[in-house]
């Protein structure tokens, strides 16, 4: 059976997706350093703009599902 997600939930899981996005750049902009598991540092900055522009996506998808909840 197919499982359907409402606008609602989807909003909210989005927000808190976007949230821990903002919370894990604000790590970084204080200095954060994450590993791998085999010891490699992730390249701070690749990993700041992939955050950025989650954090963007996010923003749309949430104005599209508020939106649609609007009407």
């Amino acid at each position: 059976m197919a499982r359907v997600i409402s606008n609602e939930s989807e909003l909210e899981r989005f927000k808190a997706t976007r949230v821990t996005a903002l919370y894990r750049l604000d790590l970084i902009d204080k200095g954060a350093q994450l590993t791998y598991e085999d010891g490699t540092p992730v390249d701070m900055a690749s990993e700041a703009q992939r955050l950025k522009d989650q954090v963007a996506d996010m923003d749309r998808r949430i104005a599209r599902l508020e939106a649609a909840g609007e009407s």
